[in-house]
């Protein structure tokens, strides 16, 4: 039975981490409705929250339907499907590539102008980025890492971008604010640059 609680709980720590990760409006297969819920347009299924969808994504049919559609596509362009085709090579070049280091960054505390909650802005600089690519960003529970005991106190920020190392930041682990302009991220191709801002949930007075 702990076993069972614990894995409840592992996936809905993932299941969180995607909702603030994955950026379901360049997912073509994902719809909402004129009803308010969403729907998955490859499997033709129906979802009541986001969570769900992403659930379902990560389920043993939407899989099987992605490499379905992946084989019909490839077979119309006489073998490997050229977004396939693109990202195979892209994998393949990254795992070839050697790692560079860390990029060039800074981190400041910052205070939401009109709400006043507390947040934090990073700018990172990826003069030797791969070309095409941008750079990434996800949080990380302390339970996820491997590499320090897990403080629950904490929680992390990560940065990735081939070939530099990804980068984490170690913060408390407050509840981020999801609200309209409290999470900004910006990514400027000439300079190389990459500003990511958040501001974390105002603190209910007692």
């Amino acid at each position: 039975m702990p076993n069972s609680l614990a894995n409840i709980e592992r996936r809905e720590r993932l299941r969180q981490l995607a909702l603030e990760t994955i950026d379901l409006q360049k997912d073509p297969y994902f719809m909402k409705n004129h009803l308010g819920t969403y729907e998955c347009k490859l499997c033709l299924t129906l979802h009541s929250n986001e969570g769900s969808y992403l659930a379902h994504t990560q389920g043993k049919k939407h899989q099987q339907n992605l490499a379905r559609r992946a084989a019909k596509l490839a077979q119309q362009h006489g073998g490997v499907a050229a977004p396939a085709l693109a990202l195979i090579g892209r994998k393949a070049a990254a795992q070839k590539l050697p790692r560079i280091g860390l990029p060039e960054h800074y981190a400041f505390k910052i205070r939401h102008p009109v709400g006043g909650q507390p947040g934090l802005l990073f700018v990172l600089k990826y003069p030797r980025i791969e070309a095409g690519l941008q750079p990434r960003t996800r949080f990380m529970s302390a339970l996820e890492q491997k590499v320090e005991p897990a403080n629950l106190k904490y929680q992390y920020v990560l940065f990735a971008a081939e070939p530099y190392n990804t980068l984490a930041f170690k913060v408390p682990s407050h509840p981020v604010d999801k609200g309209d302009g409290m999470v900004l991220s910006n990514w400027n191709a000439d300079t190389k640059t990459f500003v990511f801002q958040f501001h974390f949930e105002k603190k209910e007075s007692n």
